[in-house]
C-alpha cells in the first residue's frame, strides 16, 4: 500500500512541514528568549501592562492570573482570564510586556465579538474531533479495502477521513487573522497608552511577529499533511 510505504515520496511533505515548525518554535524560543534581557524603561511587569490595557479598554470584567511554564500565555473566554506565564506576568521585559498585551488583545477581541474569534471558538469542537478521528477512519478504510474499493464502505470512511482533517486545517487558517489582529492591537496599546517607549516597540515587535510566525508554520504544516491526504487518498481508485 502506497500510504504506508516507507519510501513513499509524499512523506516528504510530512518532513517538510516538521521542519517549518521546528524552525518556528526556535525561533520563537531564541527571540524571546534575547529580549527577555531588555528591561523596559518604566519597569512595569506583564501584569501591569496587562493591568493597564485592559483598563483603558474598560475591561475590568477581565482578570489576570499566573500560569506555571514558559510560553504558556493565553486568554480564556470561558472564564475572562488573560493567563501569563513565570517568564511575563511578574518580569520587567520588552519581551513579556509584548506578550502580555497580545494576550490582552484576545480579551478585547472576545469583548467585541470579533469575527474570526468567534468563528473559531465554533469551529473548535469539529477541529477537535477532525483531529482526533481522521487519520484512525483513514486507517480503518485502508484496512477494508478503501483504496482499491470506490464507493464501499472502506472508501467512504477515508473520505470522512479526509473531510474531518479538513476541518482541523481550517482551524489552523483561522487562527491567523486572530493571532495577528492580537498583535496588531498589542502595539497599537502599548503606544497609545505609554507602555513602552518607540525604541523598546520595535523590540517587542520582533517578538510578536516571531510568535505569529509559530501559527504560519503550524498552518502550512496542516496543509501540507492535507496535500499529502487528497495526493494518498483523493478519491481515485487504485488497484
Amino acid at each position: 500500500m502506497p500510504a504506508f510505504n516507507y519510501f513513499d515520496p509524499t512523506y516528504l511533505l510530512v518532513i517538510i512541514g516538521a521542519v517549518i515548525c521546528l524552525i518556528a518554535q526556535a525561533r520563537v524560543k531564541s527571540t524571546f528568549n534575547k529580549y527577555s534581557k531588555v528591561l523596559s524603561k518604566t519597569g512595569m511587569t506583564g501584569a501591569e501592562a496587562a493591568a493597564r490595557m485592559l483598563h483603558n479598554a474598560g475591561l475590568s470584567n477581565v482578570k489576570i492570573a499566573p500560569v506555571s511554564g514558559s510560553l504558556s500565555d493565553h486568554y480564556d473566554p470561558r472564564n475572562k482570564t488573560v493567563y501569563l506565564s513565570e517568564t511575563v506576568y511578574g518580569k520587567d521585559s520588552v519581551a513579556a510586556v509584548g506578550v502580555a498585551c497580545h494576550e490582552c488583545g484576545h480579551a478585547i477581541q472576545d469583548a467585541e465579538n470579533y469575527g474570526f474569534m468567534r468563528f473559531r471558538s465554533n469551529l473548535v469542537p469539529v477541529a477537535n474531533i477532525g483531529s482526533t478521528l481522521a487519520w484512525p477512519l483513514i486507517i480503518i478504510g485502508v484496512a477494508i479495502g478503501g483504496m482499491s474499493q470506490m464507493g464501499g464502505i472502506g472508501y467512504y470512511a477515508i473520505q470522512i477521513g479526509i473531510i474531518l482533517f479538513s476541518a482541523a486545517v481550517l482551524f489552523q487558517l483561522v487562527t491567523l487573522p486572530v493571532e495577528f489582529n492580537a498583535s496588531d492591537r498589542a502595539l497599537k496599546a502599548i503606544e497609545k497608552y505609554g507602555i513602552l517607549s518607540d525604541d523598546e516597540k520595535k523590540l517587542t515587535y520582533k517578538v510578536l511577529r516571531a510568535a505569529a510566525l509559530t501559527y504560519v508554520a503550524a498552518a502550512a504544516s496542516a496543509i501540507l499533511q492535507l496535500l499529502r491526504l487528497i495526493i494518498l487518498f483523493g478519491g481515485k481508485r487504485r488497484d
